[in-house]
């Protein structure tokens, strides 16, 4: 006989981890069985992560009893979740959409794996995962023997052995120089004060791909928006908090607001150039940062704009630029997850669109990257049937550029469909150039 669980929140539902029952593991239990039977009650999330096939799978094994579902199954159930937030922003029943049952599954799966982690502690895998600031300071002490060795059998055969890194999974090489260095080389704005708006240029155009930055530069620039980098900015946590560390999270978070807080106050936008940045800064940090930064978190949540988005605001100004090539007819255009997540439209899409003339064909789907997800030994194979459907759309746009405003979901197409997307700062800073593209699209490699 199945145990009849009421919809409605329990007196241990809490998403507050300055709430001290957040922390308590009975009253976490509480809210987990209410989750499972509410999902279990729906289901419309049958066709996304494994969270929801597992946990469906268990509750038919136990004749529908969610009681039954054992610990080690529902650990199974909430390390399936990869945070790509795609459930939640399709789920009716989420303390956003106001409703009464107040569900918000990724925010559980985040307390369930915080209170793992304050109770056993975080693996050494975690731990560097976790931190892609400091991995990426030890490649470059390397001098270019890392990104060598990640191409190195033997080598790849350790970091899978040591790390859980799968051995195939194409890795981001590290830039020999950070983007604030050669943004100071290059005689760019720092810690301008009176600047419009701030570039929050994220861990990976840091250390991975510095151009993106530069590109963003000199878009802002042509669009008259006076924009200024700011000395020592860290990893926005999301690496971390992927893996419940929050002492981590308010680490990081704490330095970026001493940062950009000065900024902020004078009213500064801050642009970040990945959504699952902006959407750390703008949604996470309110909530993740102790009581004694929250008045700052929630300043600087209302300045942060996508890059795209803040050229949007501007697009019926004069100083608002005129391109002068054009990328061609269409454009493949991927939608990252956590810019659905945090509903604020399409804007680097709507620009080029403006700007260019050219028409996006729309890729919807997860492309299955999801933060570290992908680069791990049980998420590599997965993640390609996570991605399949937005691989197979890009490609069956026809068109010759692709784009999408997440750097590593452009890493995990490169892969596994065969074309890297451009960020959509990239696309624009070419298309403000005579020759920034090529007459036949067809050229470009």
């Amino acid at each position: 006989m199945t145990t009849n669980i009421s919809y409605q929140p329990t007196p241990g539902l809490s998403y507050d981890t300055k709430d001290e029952r957040y922390w308590d593991r009975d009253a976490l239990n509480g809210e987990l069985e209410r989750a499972f039977e509410l999902c279990h009650g729906c289901r419309m999330c049958f066709k996304y992560c494994d969270s929801f096939k597992d946990l469906f799978r268990f509750v038919d094994a136990h004749d529908g009893d969610v009681t039954k579902v054992t610990f080690d199954e529902t650990s199974q159930v909430m390390n399936a979740c990869f945070q790509c937030k795609l459930c939640e922003v399709e789920c009716p029943y989420t303390p956003r959409g106001g409703h009464e049952f107040q569900l918000d599954f990724p925010r559980l799966v985040h307390r369930f794996r915080a209170v793992e982690g304050r109770e056993h502690g975080h693996s050494v895998r975690d731990r560097v995962l976790g931190d892609p600031d400091t991995t990426s300071k030890f490649a470059r002490m390397s001098l270019g023997l890392a990104n060598a060795a990640n191409n190195v059998a033997p080598h790849r055969w350790m970091m899978e052995k040591l790390l859980g890194v799968h051995r195939d999974k194409l890795l981001p090489d590290f830039a020999p120089r950070t983007f604030e260095s050669e943004a100071k080389a290059n005689g760019e704005s720092f810690d301008d004060l009176e600047a419009e708006a701030v570039l929050f240029q994220t861990c990976y155009v840091q250390n991975n791909e510095p151009a993106i930055g530069h590109d963003a530069l000199e878009v802002m620039k042509a669009n008259g928006v006076p924009t200024t980098c700011v000395k020592g900015l860290e990893c926005c946590g999301m690496p971390a908090w992927e893996y419940g560390n929050l002492e981590q999270v308010r680490k990081q978070a704490k330095a970026n607001l001493d940062r950009l807080s000065p900024f902020v106050e004078r009213g500064a936008k801050v642009v970040a150039l990945n959504p699952t940045c902006s959407m750390m800064l703008r949604q996470e940090y309110p909530e993740l940062v102790g009581p004694e930064d929250k008045e700052r978190a929630d300043a600087l949540a209302a300045a942060v704009r996508d890059a795209g988005e803040l050229l949007w605001d501007i697009r019926k100004e004069e100083r608002f630029a005129e391109s002068k090539s054009s990328p061609g007819q269409t454009f493949a255009y991927h939608a990252p997850c956590h810019l659905r997540a945090q509903r604020v439209g399409f804007r680097g899409r709507d620009v080029i669109r403006k700007q260019t003339g050219s028409k996006p064909s729309m890729a919807l789907e997860c492309c299955g990257h999801d933060g570290t997800y992908a680069m791990k030994v049980e998420g590599f194979e997965k993640s390609q049937i996570y991605g399949r459907k937005a691989f197979a759309d890009m490609k069956e746009a026809g068109s010759e550029v692709w784009v999408t405003d997440c750097p590593l979901a452009a890493v995990q197409f490169q892969q596994h469909a065969g074309k890297k997307p451009m960020h959509p700062m990239t696309v624009l800073a070419r298309s403000y150039r005579e020759d920034g593209f090529p007459s036949d699209p067809g050229e470009e490699t």
